[in-house]
This record gives structure tokens, sequence and C-alpha cells, in this order.
């Protein structure tokens, strides 16, 4: 169910972020409220992001003296032109990797995604440190309602996603609005996860269920 009030929390978090397209439209997307997805603002920032991906996937470095280390410098300047935020310099998303708006998308220290990651990020998704996908990991903090006029109208609403330090998620996992992953867990291929799934835990399934604890370990060194 859509919200009936702004989300301060959430406002608060995207102050944090790089490239947003500030308007009251946005906040009230990012705060899981029915808003317009069509207004210029928005409209503009998601031609953006279809522009970014093209370039992304599309580019492959011509010099023959490249190798993945030059290759992940050169990914690292173009991810940071429109994700919101980017910890580190060892983030690594293989092609084709798809977003919605970009902006609303916060990456931790090491996160690796193998090929076909595909977030919509109408919502603010954040995504821990140390943490790999799969191939074709989607993650959707979009939704709509499922009474039909909405949807004749354009309007729709989103969900925050968040994903905590050390998680692995299979391949094929399908990421659904307004989940948060714990800690240390690990999400078993082409699973759908619908629910909140606490740290340190292995959930498989449509829809996801913990099957097995595993044993806690400290935080990683900064």
């Amino acid at each position: 169910m859509a919200a009936k009030h702004k989300d301060e929390k959430q406002i608060e978090l995207a102050k944090h972020l790089d490239h947003i397209p500030w308007s009251d439209e946005y906040e009230k997307m990012i705060s899981g409220m029915l808003y317009d997805s069509f207004v210029p603002e928005l409209s503009a920032a998601r031609f953006k992001a279809r522009r970014w991906c093209h370039e992304y996937n599309s580019t492959f470095p011509e010099d023959p003296s490249a190798d993945f280390d030059s290759l992940l410098k050169d990914r690292m300047v173009v991810l940071r032109k429109l994700l919101g935020h980017v910890e580190g310099e060892e983030v690594f998303i293989e092609p084709p990797f798809r977003v919605d708006y970009g902006c609303n998308i916060s990456l931790g220290a090491r996160f690796y995604a193998n090929f076909n990651l595909t977030i919509l990020d109408c919502g603010l998704v954040t995504i821990g440190k140390n943490v790999m996908f799969g191939p074709n990991v989607s993650i959707f903090a979009a939704t709509h309602e499922v009474e039909v006029q909405s949807r004749r109208d354009n309007v729709e609403y989103a969900k925050p996603v968040v994903i905590g330090d050390d998680c692995w998620v299979g391949g094929h996992a399908v990421i659904m609005p307004g989940v948060t992953i714990g800690k240390g867990c690990t999400i078993g291929a082409s699973s759908v996860v619908t629910h909140d799934i606490p740290d340190w835990s292995v959930a498989m399934g449509v829809s996801a269920r913990v099957v097995k604890k595993v044993t806690p370990i400290k935080d990683a060194e900064p």
C-alpha cells in the first residue's frame, strides 16, 4: 500500500546522493507515495539514465594494452557519472547493466555484479560492502497498485530496498520492493525475496524463506 505522507528519513538519505532530480514528485516517489512519473524532472532523469546505460553497456577499450585493472578504473569513472554513491575503487559491474534512474543507488566497497543486473531504483536501493551478485539478478523498488485505474493514470509508487554487507545473491534472484536483506546472507539462485531476511541467513525459494543460519563474523576492516 502506498504511503500517505513524505518519508523524511528517505529524503534525508537522498540528500547524501549525487545527481538527484529534486522535485515534489521525486520526494513523493522515494517516500513510497503515489506519484506521477511523467513530470519533466523525472522523465528527463530516466532519459539520462537510458543514455548512460547505452554508453556503459556498449563501450569497451580498444587499446591493446588494456586489461581488467584499466577496465575497472575506466568503469568506475562511468559509474560515478550516474549512480548516487559508489564507495571505494573496486566496484565492478559486468554489462549489461540497466537502471531506472541510477541516482537512487548506493553501492558499498567491493561490490561485484555478474552479467545482466537490473535495478528499478524508483525507491532508494542501498547495497553494502563485499556484496556479490550472480547473473540476471533483478531488484525491483518500483511497484503499482493492483487496482487498474491508477495504472491507466500513469500513477505508481516505490519502496526502498536494502542489502547488508557480505551478502551473496544467486543468479536470477528477484528482490521485491520494501525488502531488507541483513548482513552476511546468501540468497539462493532463482529465489524471489518478498519479505525481510535476518542477518546471517541462507534463504531460498519462491517466496524465499530462511533454511539455514551461518556463523556471524566481525565486520571487515574499512
